[in-house]
């Protein structure tokens, strides 16, 4: 397929388009975050609240009037939306569950410390089902097992086994505390009964890899963050999916002035390039970005085309943060023009500013400062939950 050629400025305003971060809102209310949600095909997800947990900020920056409830009705209440893993856990609509039944198999297949889960599934299934959902708390297991991060309680990775392997689904939370319920009680019986849309696993690996562009906006064809969770995806087979999503014209490459390296988007996505050369935006957006993000997923190319140089520092030891454990990322109009660390206070309900970095490059103009005093008043109110 024929490429095109923008400018820098273009590419970035084009990520920005898709992603719902240029020019007025596309997004509002609880319809709108799950449509967000559709589009990217998964929102990552992190339990930390400093400010807002992860996939509630991503949500806060696109979506007009968003509240933290909507988000926590569509998952427990509504069900259109589902806890379950793709870009490492990450929060996906209902109707791409069938998507990952390969990852269930697997974890049928195999698990660690088997012998101890099997031998009281039956026991946490039948209690499940005759007193509703539960978490790992309500079972007296204390006994210790092997399990993915560490050693953790025989309850915990009892019920997280049967999670993963499509037999539970979180029924709802309390804070950080996951309830477990039969997955036939959570998630409607055709989507659950559906057939695994892509058997084929270079056709599976193909699929993912193309929402990963949709989710991004532009992806190039080398190693990247962006294609964590995408099982075994190793260069080689890479590159066939590239090839084969190009001579199926469902992506199209795109050379931007001044990268040696060719990025690509989904040509479903392309009218945004028409949007971002028409329209001029009345206001300048100016949002916070989450960590976890979609537009950071692949650190090196905003780098690159945004020169942003993001690093999140929560694991990084306090003596060698060059900023702060929890800070997100500035963006005003098509630039990311700095970073900010934020706190909010529940007991005060206030939202606590401790640092606020400009880029050197950046001029600290009337107009970024009362756009982004707007946007801290915002998210404020988001935290309060008004």
């Amino acid at each position: 397929m024929t490429g095109i050629k923008i400018t820098r400025s273009e590419a970035r305003k084009f990520i920005l388009s898709v992603q719902g971060l240029w020019g007025a809102h596309r997004f509002e209310g609880k319809r709108g975050a799950l449509d967000f949600v559709r589009h990217a095909s998964c929102v990552q997800f992190d339990p930390i609240d400093v400010c807002g947990k992860s996939p509630e900020i991503v949500l806060n920056s696109r979506v007009r009037n968003f509240r933290k409830s909507m988000l926590y009705e569509l998952l427990y209440s509504d069900r259109l939306l589902v806890d379950y893993f793709d870009k490492n856990l990450s929060i996906i609509p209902v109707e791409n569950y069938p998507i990952f039944a390969r990852t269930r198999q697997m974890h049928r297949d195999f698990e660690r410390s088997r012998g101890e889960i099997e031998r009281i599934e039956p026991l946490v299934i039948q209690t499940i089902k005759n007193q509703g959902p539960m978490c790992s708390a309500d079972f007296n297991l204390p006994q210790k097992v092997d399990w993915y991060w560490s050693s953790t309680k025989l309850s915990r990775a009892a019920l997280e086994h049967l999670y993963f392997a499509g037999r539970l689904a979180v029924h709802h939370k309390r804070g950080n505390i996951k309830y477990y319920d039969l997955a036939e009680r959570c998630i409607p019986k055709n989507i659950l009964d559906a057939p695994d849309p892509c058997p084929d696993d270079f056709e599976h690996k193909k699929r993912r890899v193309l929402q990963r562009i949709g989710a991004v906006g532009l992806l190039w064809n080398r190693a990247s963050d962006a294609w964590l969770g995408i099982p075994a995806l190793k260069s080689k087979e890479r590159n066939g999916i590239f090839d084969a999503l190009l001579a199926e014209e469902k992506i199209i490459p795109v050379d931007v002035d001044g990268m040696s390296r060719t990025l690509y988007c989904r040509a479903e996505d392309l009218h945004h390039l028409d949007k971002i050369r028409q329209e001029n935006p009345q206001e300048t957006r100016c949002e916070l970005i989450a960590p976890l993000d979609s537009m950071m997923w692949d650190r090196i190319m905003i780098k690159e085309l945004f020169d942003f140089d993001y690093k999140w520092e929560i694991y990084t030891p306090a003596s060698g943060r060059k900023f702060g454990w929890y800070v997100l990322p500035v963006l005003f109009g098509e630039r990311l023009v700095g970073r900010i660390e934020a706190v909010f206070d529940r007991k005060l309900q206030r939202l606590n500013v401790l640092n606020l970095w400009y880029e050197d490059a950046v001029r600290v103009t009337d107009q970024l400062q009362d756009a982004l005093g707007r946007t801290i008043r915002r998210f404020e109110d988001f935290n309060r939950g008004q």
